[in-house]
């Protein structure tokens, strides 16, 4: 039994949307007009959802909060003894949003054909990824998939508390920049020259700073389009370049080599990747495995080259610690952390507490560079605004010199 998504039209000629469940289209249309109502259109929410994850669309799959959410939901309802088929169902009803109750739906189709929990996520990559379905699957082999989804509730609760906590700190920088350009973009191209424009009749040289400002608010003026293609060229042009290996890894080199841009990189990296990788092994995936999905989540280039790295060296039978020591890109801390799990079978444990160490950290290194950029914005803006009264106003003191 599959689920499919459905228009339809009532007695009164009225549209209607929704999701039923039924043995094939036709069945599905069937009981449509056992309903009185005349189906448009019927389609399978899983082929569906492979046709978008295909095409351009601004939302593919679920969000950070949605996944904490749903994932939650599964943990507390398969904690209760209801059948994983149900509690699909019953996740699918409380949710709110189309797509991710057409998810859902599909993915308790793919369960009740008879499929496993990690093979119906997989057919929404986009929405659940790989460390989720990998998870899943240590779950449901080891026969506690209950505990494994309250431990994975627990990972996408905290990563999007995370994530949260980066954008709301970001706010207040980003509205007091692009306030700090409009200000200074609307002098440069409407105060200026109205003000200055009544010494321009007398031959006088007018001050330096003065011929630099008119000549700014002179090519904003005549350029202003121009400079947006130019910016929104140069950002899409940085993107693309970057996603090439070789320009990335180099990008990505000079980031762990500047001096509080490299803290900040090793330690949400490492946070990323030790926490990934507690949760795997403690959800029974063999620890090779565990070390390859964990290193996809790495974003720096050269610490995930290293990551694969220490695998190999760790296939070869070389302690974990020792590997990821030698490429010297992570925490002395959480290399040392490491080797004691290892040496006293805690790894799991002592995972977690260098994950959180490095969280930690990295909060810490965030609040301090937020609270220094904050009055550092004020101080750039109020230079600037100082530079251009200044322009205004050096004519007006020398007015004497430049009527004479």
């Amino acid at each position: 039994m599959g689920a499919f998504e459905y228009v339809a039209l009532d007695q009164a000629g009225k549209e209607s949307k929704g999701l039923l469940e039924g043995d094939t289209a036709k069945h599905v249309r069937q009981t449509l007009r056992d309903r009185h109502m005349y189906p448009i259109k019927v389609t399978e929410v899983a082929k569906k959802e492979s046709r978008r994850q295909r095409s351009f669309s601004l939302k593919r799959g679920l969000s950070a909060s949605e996944l904490a959410l749903l994932t939650r939901q599964l943990a507390t309802l398969s904690q209760a003894g209801l059948p994983l088929e149900e509690a699909l169902l019953a996740v699918s009803q409380q949710n709110e949003d189309a797509q991710a109750q057409s998810i859902l739906l599909g993915v308790r189709a793919r369960v009740m054909e008879g499929h496993t929990f990690a093979d119906g996520l997989a057919d929404f990559p986009h929405a659940f990824p790989e460390l989720y379905r990998a998870t899943v699957a240590a779950g449901e082999q080891s026969g506690h998939l209950d505990a494994v989804l309250e431990r994975l509730a627990d990972f996408t609760e905290s990563r999007h508390i995370l994530q949260q906590q980066v954008k709301n700190a970001l706010i207040y920088p980003i509205a007091l920049v692009v306030t700090a350009v409009a200000i200074i973009s609307f002098m440069l191209a409407y105060v200026v020259p109205k003000v200055v424009y009544i010494f321009e009749n007398y031959d006088q040289q007018l001050p330096l700073l003065t011929r630099i400002m008119i000549a700014s608010s002179d090519f904003i003026r005549d350029y202003w389009i121009g400079l947006i293609v130019f910016v929104v060229a140069l950002i899409f042009g940085v993107r693309h370049i970057l996603k090439k290996e070789g320009p990335r890894r180099r990008y990505h080199l000079l980031l762990l080599r500047l001096p509080i841009i490299s803290k900040l990189t090793r330690g949400m990296n490492t946070a990323r990747f030790t926490q990934t990788l507690s949760i795997l092994a403690g959800s029974g995936v063999p620890i090779l495995e565990s070390l390859t999905i964990a290193s996809q989540v790495v974003v720096n280039v050269p610490m995930r080259e290293a990551v694969e790295e220490a695998t190999q060296r760790v296939r070869e039978g070389a302690m974990i610690s020792k590997s990821l020591a030698a490429s010297k890109l992570f925490p002395p801390m959480t290399t040392h952390l490491i080797a004691s799990g290892e040496a006293s079978g805690r790894l799991e444990e002592l995972l977690a507490h260098a994950a959180t160490n490095q969280e930690r950290e990295v909060d810490g290194l965030i609040a301090t560079l937020l609270g220094i950029m904050q009055p550092l914005l004020v101080i750039v803006m109020a230079a600037i605004v100082l530079l251009i009264v200044l322009a205004i106003l050096l004519p007006i003191f020398e007015i004497n010199n430049l009527i004479r």
